[in-house]
C-alpha cells in the first residue's frame, strides 16, 4: 500500500492500532492458555482414566504438534482471506474442539480432540508476528516481539496458575470449561478487530466500492499448489540443511520451546513431591514465569530504544543494524545456563522452595530474551520470501520438539533426576550460547553468500511496480510545475 494511504495500518490513529494489536494479543494468549491449562488436571485424568502420568501428558504434546501445522498453512490462508477473518474462525472452532474435549468420555477423544484444539487455534501464534509487523514500525522490531512474544508465555504460565485453584474444587473439566470462558471473551473482545494485512485491505475496499480487485504482483508465499508447497515446504527444509543462519537459528529456538514446555510437567511434579504443594499452590508458582516474561520484554526493549536512538544519530538512513537485535540473545543464554544448576541442584527438601521457583523466572526471563532476539534477526535476514520460508521452519521444528520434550522429561526425571536431567540442558545451553555471538560477527557475510538473498520474480515485480508509481509521481509532479 501507499505509505501516505490513510487505510495503511501504519497510518491509523493510535487508539486503532492499539486495539488491532491487542485483539491479537488477546487470541495468541487464549491459545497458549488453553495449552497449558489442561496440565492442571493431569492427577484427575491419571485416575479417572486409569492411565500412566507420561501417558495423561500425551494430550499436552499432541496440542502442540497440531499447532505445529500452522506456520505451513497459515500465510496461504492470509494472503487469500486476510488476517482478521482467520483469528476469528480459529479461536471459534479451538472453542468447538476444547468443548469437545471437556465432554469426552474416553482418553483417546481427548487426544484426537485436543489436536484438532492446536491445529485450528495455531494460527492465531502465527499470525500475530504479520499482525505487529503491519501496524509497527519495522525498525523496531524487537520492541514490539517482546509485547507479542509475552502472549504466548503469559498465557501458558497462567493456565495452570489459574487452573490449579479451580480443578483443586472442581475437577478436570473445569480446564476445558474456563479455557471455553477464556475464548469467548477474546472473541468479544475482537468483535471490532481491524483488517492489517496490506494486500487484503485494497481488496476489501474495492469490494465495498463495487471495483474490480486492484491489480498487485503475486503473492510472494505463492498462487499455484506447487509454488505454495515450495515456500512453506520445501524451501523450508531445504534451508534446515544448507542455510548456516537458519540451521543454528533452527537449533536454538527448538531448544528455546523444548525446554519451556517441560517446566509445565516438571514444576508440578517437583513442588508437589519435594515440597508437598497442593495443585493451587503449584499454580502460584507460575507467576515467577510471568514475572520473568515481563523482564525479558521490559530489558529487550530498552536495548533496542537505546540503539535505535543512537541509530538515529549516527545512521543517514536511521536504520538500526539487524545484528543489534541479538544483544538480547546474547545475555539471554546465561540467565537460562545459570537457571538450569540453580533449579536443579536447589529443588530438594534441605532448600526452601522459593529458590528454585525464583530460578524458574530467571529461566523464562533468559528463554524469551533469545527468542525475542532471534526471531526478529530473521525477520529481516532475508528478502521476505527467503524470510518466510526460514520462519515456517523454524515455527514448525520448534513446536514439533517442544511436544516430544515433555514426554520424555518424566522418564528422565524418575531415572536420573531432576538435579541431572536440568544439568544435561544446561551442558547443551553452553553449547548453544555462542551462537548469536557467531550471527552477530559473521551473519552479514553468511547472509550475502546465500541462494534466499537472491529476490524471487514475485518481489521483483514488486520493486518494479513500486518504481512505476514513483515514476508516475514524479511525472504528475513535473506536469503540474
Amino acid at each position: 500500500m501507499d505509505a501516505t494511504d490513510y487505510d495503511n495500518p501504519m497510518n491509523w490513529p493510535l487508539h486503532r492500532r492499539i486495539y488491532t494489536t491487542a485483539c491479537s494479543w488477546f487470541y495468541a494468549f487464549t491459545v497458549a492458555f488453553g495449552l497449558t491449562a489442561y496440565t492442571a488436571g493431569i492427577g484427575d485424568i491419571v485416575i479417572q482414566f486409569n492411565v500412566s502420568r507420561t501417558v495423561a501428558v500425551l494430550p499436552f504434546a499432541i496440542f502442540l504438534w497440531g499447532v505445529s501445522f500452522a506456520p505451513i498453512y497459515s500465510p496461504h490462508l492470509a494472503e487469500r482471506f486476510g488476517r482478521s477473518i482467520i483469528y476469528f474462525i480459529c479461536v471459534f472452532l479451538f472453542s468447538i474442539f476444547t468443548l469437545g474435549v471437556g465432554y469426552s468420555q474416553n482418553f483417546a477423544s481427548i487426544v484426537v480432540l485436543r489436536f484438532f484444539a492446536g491445529f485450528f487455534g495455531g494460527p492465531c501464534l502465527v499470525l500475530i508476528e504479520g499482525t505487529f509487523a503491519d501496524i509497527w514500525d519495522a525498525n523496531q522490531t524487537n520492541t514490539y516481539y517482546a509485547f507479542l512474544g509475552t502472549a504466548s508465555y503469559i498465557g501458558a504460565a497462567c493456565g495452570p496458575l489459574v487452573l490449579g485453584f479451580v480443578v483443586q474444587a472442581t475437577g478436570w473439566r473445569w480446564t476445558q470449561w474456563v479455557t471455553l470462558m477464556v475464548a469467548l471473551a477474546s472473541l468479544l473482545f475482537g468483535t471490532n478487530m481491524s483488517e492489517s494485512y496490506q494486500r487484503e485491505i485494497p481488496r476489501r475496499r474495492n469490494r465495498t466500492r463495487g471495483l474490480p480487485p486492484p491489480e498487485q504482483p503475486a503473492a510472494l508465499s505463492g498462487v499455484t499448489l506447487a509454488e505454495m508447497a515450495r515456500t512453506t515446504i520445501i524451501n523450508p527444509a531445504i534451508q534446515l540443511f544448507t542455510e548456516p543462519v537458519v540451521i543454528m537459528f533452527t537449533i536454538y529456538v527448538v531448544f528455546l520451546f523444548g525446554t519451556v514446555f517441560q517446566f509445565f510437567i516438571t514444576v508440578p511434579i517437583v513442588l508437589s513431591t519435594v515440597y508437598n504443594f497442593t495443585l493451587g499452590s503449584v499454580g502460584l508458582a507460575f507467576i515467577s514465569a510471568i514475572i520473568g516474561s515481563l523482564l525479558a520484554a521490559g530489558c529487550s526493549i530498552a536495548v533496542e530504544q537505546i540503539f535505535y536512538r543512537r541509530s538515529l544519530k549516527t545512521n543517514a538512513n536511521g536504520m538500526t543494524p539487524i545484528e543489534l537485535r541479538l544483544i538480547p540473545a546474547m545475555y539471554g543464554g546465561f540467565l537460562m545456563l545459570a537457571s538450569f544448576f540453580w533449579i536443579g541442584w536447589t529443588a530438594k527438601p534441605s532448600v526452601n522452595w522459593a529458590v528454585p521457583v525464583v530460578g524458574t523466572g530467571v529461566f523464562v526471563w533468559g528463554n524469551l530474551s533469545v527468542l525475542i532476539s532471534l526471531v526478529p534477526y530473521i525477520f529481516d535476514a532475508y528478502p521476505p520470501a527467503g524470510t518466510l520460508a526460514a520462519l515456517t521452519i523454524g515455527a514448525s521444528a520448534r513446536i514439533l520438539i517442544g511436544g516430544l520434550i515433555p514426554m520424555l522429561i518424566i522418564f528422565d526425571f524418575t531415572n536420573i533426576g531432576g538435579d541431572w536431567a536440568l544439568s544435561i540442558f544446561g551442558f547443551i545451553t553452553i553449547v548453544l550460547i555462542p551462537i548469536p555471538f557467531i550471527l552477530f560477527k559473521f551473519g552479514p557475510g553468511l547472509r550475502a553468500r546465500s541462494r534466499f538473498s537472491a529476490k524471487s520474480p514475485a518481489e521483483e515485480q514488486m520493486i518494479m511496480m513500486m518504481m512505476e508509481a514513483q515514476r508516475k509521481e514524479m511525472a504528475q509532479e513535473s506536469m503540474q510545475a
